[in-house]
C-alpha cells in the first residue's frame, strides 16, 4: 500500500511533499461522505483511464483492505449502478474536461434509487481529478517503469522514501508516531497478503468450483495468463481483471487487463484551440476561478477539503526554482507562471491579463512537447522524450516541472466540474 517512487520523487521537495500526503490521508481515509471502499474503487476508475498500473494496482489492495468486494474486480459491469454511473465523467474529465455540463451533474443527482448526492458527487470529483493528475505524474517521472530493470524508474532512496503514503497526518508527516505505525504495518503485511489471496481465492471457487481453480493455476505455471482465453476483453471470464491474483510462488501480480475498469477505451485527448473554432466557448478565469468560486463551493459541501487544495496550490507556486528560471533567461514566477498557463490553455482555460506570447519565448519545443504528454496523454510518455528533455535540468528541477503538471492539470479539471456544479445549483 506504498507509493515509495513517489514519495521519493517528491522528497525533493519536502513541504510539497507533507502537503500533498495530508490531501492524500484525508481524500482516502478521513471522515467524508463516500464509504472507504468506494474511494479506492473510484481512483482505479481514474488510473485506468491514462493505463496506470501503478496507482491501479495499489488502489485493488487498498479496495480489499478496505473490506470491498473482490467481484468488483472483474470489472464495471459487476458494480453497483451508481458507481458505474460516475464513469461518464470520469471519462470527460480524463480527457477533455471543457465538454462536462450540467446536464452530467443533473443526470447524477436526479432523485432515483442509485442518485448521487452533492457532497458525494464532489467526493467523488475530487478524486477523480487528484487520480488523473497523480497518473500524470507516476508517468512524467518514470514511476510507472518497473523499478527493478534499472531503467528511469529506479530512484535513489531518500530519507522520506519509506514513508508511507497513506498514513500521513497533520503536522511533521515523518513523526515518530508515524514510524513506528510504519514497522507495524511491515508486520503485519504477510498476514495481510494471505488474507487477501485467501479471499481471492474463495471468489474462484464461489463461481467456478474448485476444478476451474485447478485449471487456472496449472495455466500459470505454464506461463499461459488466466485472461488470455476468449473474450477477455470483456472480462466475461470470471478471474479476467482480477488484481491481484495469488501466484504459484505466494506472490501477489498485478492487474493484466486494465479494459474492465472502463468504456470507451478510444476516447481520448483532442486538441482544443482550433483557430476556425468558436472561442465563445473558452474557459475565462475571470469569470468562474478557483480562489473567487471554486475553493468556496468545494469547501462547502465536503468540509475541509478546500482548504487542503488551497494549501497544495500555493504550496507548489512558492516552490523555488530560481536556477530553472535563470536557465530559460527570466524570472522564476514568470517561467513558473508560463508553465501553469500552458498546461491551461491546452484544457480551454485563458488569462484575460496574460499575454500568451510568452509561452512561446520561455519554453523550447521539446520541453512544450513534453509538458503536453505527460498532461494530455501521460501513458504515451517515453524514455527518450524523458531523456531529450532533461539534459539541462536537475532532478530537483525536473520533479518541480512534473509538480507543476500534477496541479495545473488537477486544478483545470476541479474548475470545470465545480462550475457545471455551480450551474445545476442555480
Amino acid at each position: 500500500g506504498r507509493l515509495e517512487a513517489v514519495t521519493q520523487q517528491m522528497g525533493y521537495h519536502p513541504q510539497y511533499l507533507d502537503s500533498f500526503l495530508k490531501t492524500q490521508h484525508y481524500l482516502m481515509h478521513m471522515d467524508g461522505p463516500l464509504p472507504f471502499d468506494c474511494r479506492h474503487y473510484i481512483a482505479i476508475m481514474a488510473a485506468a483511464r491514462h493505463q496506470c498500473r501503478y496507482l491501479v494496482n495499489l488502489h485493488v489492495l487498498q479496495f480489499l483492505r478496505a473490506g470491498g468486494d473482490p467481484q468488483w474486480l472483474r470489472g464495471l459491469e459487476f458494480i453497483p449502478p451508481k458507481l458505474r454511473n460516475l464513469n461518464e465523467i470520469n471519462k470527460i474529465l480524463a480527457h477533455r474536461p471543457w465538454l462536462i455540463t450540467k446536464e452530467h451533474i443533473e443526470k447524477l443527482l436526479k432523485i432515483s434509487e442509485w442518485s448521487w448526492s452533492l457532497a458525494e458527487l464532489v467526493h467523488a470529483v475530487v478524486l477523480l481529478a487528484h487520480c488523473h493528475a497523480l497518473a500524470s505524474f507516476v508517468f512524467g517521472c518514470g514511476c510507472e517503469q518497473d523499478e527493478g530493470l534499472g531503467g528511469r524508474g529506479s530512484l535513489k532512496p531518500l530519507s522520506l522514501g519509506n514513508q508511507c503514503f497513506c498514513e500521513a497526518t497533520a503536522g511533521n508527516s515523518c513523526s515518530q508516531e508515524l514510524l513506528r505505525i510504519n514497522r507495524k504495518r511491515s508486520l503485519d503485511s504477510c498476514m495481510e497478503l494471505d488474507s487477501l489471496r485467501e479471499r481471492m481465492q474463495r471468489i474462484h471457487v464461489e463461481t467456478e468450483g474448485r476444478d476451474e481453480l485447478r485449471l487456472l493455476q496449472q495455466d500459470r505455471e505454464e506461463g499461459e495468463g488466466a485472461g488470455s482465453r476468449g473474450g477477455s476483453e470483456h472480462c466475461s471470464h470470471p478471474s479476467a481483471g482480477l488484481s491481484p491474483l495469488a501466484d504459484t510462488d505466494g506472490e501477489v501480480t498485478g492487474a493484466t487487463n486494465l479494459a474492465c475498469y472502463m468504456q470507451d477505451p478510444d476516447f481520448g485527448y483532442q486538441d482544443f484551440a482550433r483557430r476556425d473554432e468558436d472561442q465563445t466557448q473558452v474557459f475565462r478565469v475571470q469569470d468562474y476561478s478557483w480562489e473567487d468560486h471554486g475553493f468556496s463551493l468545494v469547501n462547502r459541501l465536503y468540509s475541509d477539503i478546500g482548504h487542503l487544495l488551497d494549501e497544495k496550490f500555493r504550496m507548489v507556486d512558492g516552490l523555488q526554482s530560481s536556477a530553472m528560471a535563470k536557465r530559460q533567461g527570466c524570472e522564476p514566477s514568470v517561467f513558473k507562471r508560463g508553465i501553469w498557463n500552458y498546461i491551461h490553455c491546452m484544457f480551454g482555460i485563458r488569462y484575460d491579463d496574460y499575454d500568451y506570447a510568452e509561452v512561446n519565448q520561455l519554453l523550447e519545443r521539446m520541453l512544450k512537447v513534453y509538458i503536453k504528454t505527460v498532461t494530455c496523454y501521460p501513458e504515451k510518455t517515453n524514455s527518450e522524450m524523458f531523456d531529450r528533455f532533461w539534459k539541462q535540468f536537475k532532478h530537483s528541477e525536473k520533479v518541480h516541472v512534473n509538480l507543476l503538471i500534477l496541479e495545473a492539470r488537477m486544478q483545470a479539471e476541479l474548475l470545470y466540474a465545480l462550475q457545471a456544479i455551480t450551474q445545476y445549483m442555480i
